[in-house]
């Protein structure tokens, strides 16, 4: 085959959630996971939520454990932890956690801080598993994490690598909603928002405990928009494009 044929093969294959590129993987998706993601990517494409009132609002708000801070130099998610909120409300027992099947060694340092073993993610599920079951608790519902960029290179990696799509959801950081407070808010860590807030720092570094207290972060200043008369996502946007 010429390169330039060959090359141009590739490129076809590439990104194909029904491509058998990777039918080999012993992770790879089933035809029934991949029929779930076509939908779910249709779905994604059609959801408009820009206008939806803030007090109705559905979101899920999650964090994620991992081995290190480089998910293209080999860092993994170990632990993946959610909880669905309408509004500034939670709803009970609409709650998410997972650990994450992996193989290689955890150092202990993670170890201690998250309190998972290396032996507990040996037994953990395998992550195309995992990540179709997170996006069936998430369906194509806004998703909200403190400091987003590293759930969000994470995700896509996972998703790129392990069910050969694109990872598609929105997802909001929590400092969208504090600069209505602060303009010139820089990133802080959790607990230190939780302090301001008056939220109890429970769990830290669990991926749940922490997707709990970012809902209630998110609860918070959420309740101080709609104060500020604030309506939906759209009107927040359009105000803060406007400060320098």
């Amino acid at each position: 085959m010429p390169m330039n044929e060959m090359i141009q093969f590739f490129r076809q294959l590439s990104g194909k959630i029904n491509s058998n590129l990777y039918a080999g993987l012993p992770w790879s998706s089933s035809p029934q996971q991949q029929a779930f993601l076509r939908e779910l990517q249709k779905e994604l494409k059609q959801t408009n939520t820009l206008q939806i009132p803030l007090y109705e609002l559905p979101v899920v708000v999650f964090d994620i454990e991992t081995t290190g801070f480089y998910p293209d130099k080999g860092d993994q998610i170990i632990s993946i932890g959610a909880v669905k909120m309408m509004g500034a409300e939670m709803k009970a027992g609409e709650t998410f956690y997972t650990l994450v099947k992996s193989d290689l060694p955890l150092s202990k340092e993670i170890s201690e801080l998250t309190s998972i073993q290396e032996i507990e993610l040996r037994h953990a599920p395998n992550p195309a598993d995992v990540l179709v079951n997170f996006f069936k608790f998430i369906k194509s519902n806004i998703l909200v994490a403190h400091h987003s960029n590293h759930e969000l290179n994470f995700m896509r990696k996972m998703t790129r690598d392990y069910l050969c799509c694109s990872f598609d959801h929105r997802i909001v950081d929590t400092s969208f909603l504090l600069r209505l407070e602060d303009p010139f808010f820089n990133p802080r860590p959790l607990e230190e928002i939780c302090q301001n807030c008056g939220i109890e720092i429970k769990n830290r570094h669990h991926a749940l405990g922490d997707a709990l207290m970012t809902a209630k972060i998110w609860s918070h200043y959420l309740k101080a928009a709609e104060t500020k008369g604030f309506k939906n996502l759209q009107e927040i946007y359009e105000h803060l494009s406007k400060l320098k």
